[in-house]
């Protein structure tokens, strides 16, 4: 069983707070992560009806099994119990008591912050991170976009083809069904779709509500869906002290590019080396690991891109604790000097910035004045590096 690189985050967190919650998509992990780490602690998944329904009908009864603490699996289906625990934890001085799981964050993370503000340290646990599956041999690029980083395909070694398909309709059944009333849900599934061929594309809400034949207002809250589902992630722009030049639209990435490939139509890797969207899944692949990266620290989302009205760009801009970096995502073999041309331009606008970097889809390391070039396979270095500045 692969250890998690969040687990030592969800130990210290369990000896600060009295409740602990970690949520995250579907088939993350969460379950078997917060298993490993309290094997001593009862478990009990509200998925199961009955007792589903005995913790909502007597709350009180069903936490009175659970006097020294438990595990909570997917707790938001049950969200009036959430004020019952504050009860409990205000009355005992333990920490740890309880771990909580969940997989929405509209039913979820609401309710958690009106029940148990203050009481609970909150864990975004997403699918596994490259040096959590990599971290001791190098694999082919187009495999790994293919086959995406969900636990159970390594676990199971489960076909990605069979998985994501699998993924895709139970989400559409449970999700969707119990968040919007979507009268056809074969336009909702061809709107997950298109949203995956905009992967790594600003957001525009007019062209896809066009393409699919729905409102704006609609796309809005569908796109909000996918979100609280952990499916899409949203990268805002980046626009300190600019002028108006600045976009504001967001940048589309979904959390699990094997996920977008399936979504896409792609059925093999070797499908990848001549697609027109390699770039953007090669973009969506890194941006989900500095998030994953982030996430598995305890930490917030602290990533943004930079594009303004004239077309200059950068892909991705960390906020550290001292100047913004800057970083370019480029799926090529060969560095070209063009790739720079965004890391400049952002120099220009922050002079006193720690460094600059350019992510490549191949294994290359060179230290150039522009930036320091480093391959997919060395983006842990990266992390290091940003952590220092």
């Amino acid at each position: 069983m692969l250890e998690r690189q969040m687990r030592s985050v969800l130990e210290e967190m369990a000896r600060s707070f009295p409740v602990v919650t970690v949520t995250g998509p579907r088939q993350s992990g969460k379950t078997t992560l917060v298993k490993m780490v309290f094997p001593d602690k009862p478990y009990v998944s509200l998925e199961d009806l009955d007792v589903r329904e005995f913790a909502h009908t007597d709350p009180r009864g069903f936490l009175n099994q659970y006097g020294q603490g438990a595990v909570i699996d997917e707790v938001q289906h049950v969200p009036g119990l959430l004020s019952y625990i504050q009860t409990l934890v205000d009355q005992s001085d333990k920490s740890g008591l309880f771990i909580l799981t969940g997989s929405n964050q509209f039913k979820y993370l609401q309710c958690i912050t009106q029940s148990l503000a203050g009481r609970t340290g909150i864990l975004k646990l997403l699918p596994f991170a490259y040096d959590e599956i990599y971290f001791d041999r190098l694999k082919q690029l187009n495999s790994i976009l293919y086959t995406g980083f969900y636990p159970r395909i390594f676990d199971r070694n489960v076909r990605p083809g069979f998985f994501y398909a699998a993924y895709f309709e139970t989400y559409i059944e449970r999700d969707v069904r119990t968040l919007i009333r979507v009268k056809d849900l074969m336009q909702f599934q061809k709107f997950v779709r298109i949203c995956a061929g905009r992967t790594g594309q600003l957001v525009n809400f007019s062209s896809i509500a066009n393409e699919i034949g729905v409102t704006y207002k609609t796309v809005k809250e569908w796109l909000s869906i996918l979100e609280a589902s952990y499916i899409i992630y949203f990268l805002r722009p980046y626009h300190r002290n600019y002028n108006k030049r600045i976009l504001k639209s967001p940048k589309l990435y979904f959390i699990d590019v094997g996920l977008a490939a399936h979504l896409l139509g792609i059925e093999a890797p070797e499908q990848l080396t001549t697609h027109p969207l390699r770039g953007e899944l090669f973009e969506t692949f890194v941006v989900s690991e500095f998030l994953k990266y982030r996430f598995n620290a305890g930490k917030t989302d602290n990533l943004y891109f930079f594009r303004d009205r004239t077309g200059s760009e950068v892909d991705l801009i960390v906020e550290t604790g001292a100047r913004p970096v800057p970083l370019e995502i480029k799926s090529a073999q060969t560095v070209s000097s063009a790739f720079f041309k965004g890391l400049n331009m952002f120099r220009n606008l922050e002079p006193q910035i720690p460094g600059a970097f350019l992510v490549m889809g191949t294994s290359v390391r060179q230290d150039r004045s522009a930036g320091l070039v480093r391959g997919f396979s060395q983006i842990s270095e990266i992390f290091e590096q940003l952590d220092g500045f």
